[in-house]
């Protein structure tokens, strides 16, 4: 199962080179799996039983699972798909060097580690709008070769690299595109790939991507090595867990966001109001009012799971001596005690007795005391949807490199856990006890 799990991840991952990419990688997974699209523009006829979901901007997701019966409340995942990485901007060309040079004129997406981007094959992905037929419709695009590389300077020009050096990206991170005047237009070449010309594009969200492939390595296969395993690696285990589970009292829900690697702050981020208007829209389309809604939310628990820094080997004093996990450890909690992650002594509670069912072992994170940390989905969520909420994540090194190193059995100890999460509904009794059932 090790194996099969993470060869399957690295294919998710290979066809998930952009947002809008891996979006239509999970809607395939979905459909596969009987689940039906539903339109935010078109009314919600939603039946027990039933399995649906929907996408916001090609690159946000929520699915659902409909209970036979009547739900007693909500249990959900919240994972993000965006990376940090370049965008191409609105005219991505221009010549260097007395037109010896073609660039890709770019800007950052997101914290990235920059020089991990350079001197490697680079590719472009995203998606490309065009009119069709007098319709405005997004298309898939992903040039998947070896397109363009941002330089060193060498040593002999720069000697102090080595002792610390800062990046600028509007001069150190353009990516060369091409030698001389002939190199062919990228726009030109994204409108080939969906069947139109140049001038028919109106307009596009194109990403440079890392072109290595994700592989198993280290002795005994123990390491994972892959760009985007922050966080697909996460959205790919809990959406094997929401697609693996037994039936529940819950209305199970497996949210994919975009846009959290930038404050998720978009109509298709976790800060918008579209996890609060989806679950209410749900229960009000399967015939229960505002007391309903208000109802299940007191029996609702929300894991937002992206991955969580491992304990360096070489640096071991950056991490907090008591609280860092390791590779291959097991699911990690993660805390902060200014809620930059939203764990609390409940949400740990209930997460530690799933994962005690599930037979999985629990690590935990907080960064050093003196040291600011990062933040993810949970708390943002929190602000809409007012429910029990545990941060959670795999181990990894390299967070925010172009190329990502976790453990090879983290995998399956997450989709174990998921597993037993979505296979549970949350209860509270009349004296305030929780418990799953």
């Amino acid at each position: 199962m090790l194996g099969t799990l993470n060869r399957r991840l690295l294919e998710f991952i290979a066809a998930s080179p952009s947002p809008f990419h891996t979006v239509a990688t999970v809607s395939a997974l979905l459909e596969q799996d009987g689940f039906a699209p539903l339109s935010a523009a078109a009314p919600w006829q939603l039946q027990p039983g039933g399995r649906y979901y929907f996408t916001v901007n090609d690159s946000s997701l929520i699915a659902l699972h409909i209970p036979d019966g009547t739900p007693t409340g909500f249990t959900m995942s919240a994972s993000h798909c965006d990376s940090p990485t370049f965008k191409l901007k609105a005219h991505p060309q221009s010549s260097a060097a007395g037109n010896a040079y073609v660039q890709l004129q770019t800007e950052p997406y997101g914290g990235m580690l920059m020089s991990t981007w350079l001197d490697r094959p680079l590719g472009v992905a995203g998606r490309v709008l065009v009119e069709e037929q007098g319709r405005i419709v997004s298309r898939l695009v992903h040039l998947d070769q070896d397109l363009a590389v941002i330089p060193s300077v060498a040593i002999h020009m720069n000697r102090s690299v080595n002792d610390g050096f800062k990046y600028n990206a509007a001069v150190d991170t353009l990516p060369l595109y091409g030698v001389g005047s002939d190199a062919p237009s990228l726009l030109s070449m994204a409108a080939e790939v969906v069947g139109v010309t140049e001038k028919d594009i109106l307009g596009h969200d194109l990403y440079l991507t890392c072109r290595s492939r994700g592989t198993v390595a280290g002795c005994n296969d123990s390491l994972l090595l892959s760009p985007r395993l922050d966080d697909l690696g996460c959205a790919f285990g809990c959406l094997e867990g929401f697609l693996n589970a037994d039936s529940s009292d819950a209305i199970t829900v497996y949210c994919l966001f975009d846009n959290e690697e930038t404050g998720s702050e978009s109509k298709q981020g976790a800060a918008s109001t579209l996890l609060r208007d989806t679950l209410r829209r749900t229960v009000f389309a399967l015939g229960m009012d505002e007391e309903g809604y208000q109802r299940l939310i007191a029996n609702s628990f929300l894991v937002s799971a992206d991955n969580a820094h491992a304990k360096h080997p070489n640096h071991p004093e950056l991490a907090d001596p008591q609280n860092a996990p390791v590779l291959n450890g097991g699911v990690v909690i993660k805390y902060n005690a200014n809620q930059r992650y939203t764990t609390d002594g409940v949400s740990t509670a209930l997460m530690r007795s799933i994962c005690r069912m599930a037979d999985v072992p629990v690590q935990v994170f907080a960064n050093r005391s003196d040291m600011v940390g990062g933040s993810t989905l949970g708390s943002i969520a929190n602000t809409h949807v007012p429910v029990r909420t545990v941060d959670i994540g795999l181990a990894q090194l390299a967070m925010h490199s172009a190329y990502e190193t976790m453990g090879s059995a983290d995998l399956p100890y997450l989709v174990e856990a998921m597993t037993t999460l979505y296979s549970k509904s949350l209860h509270v009794d009349n004296d305030g006890g929780l418990y799953w059932a």
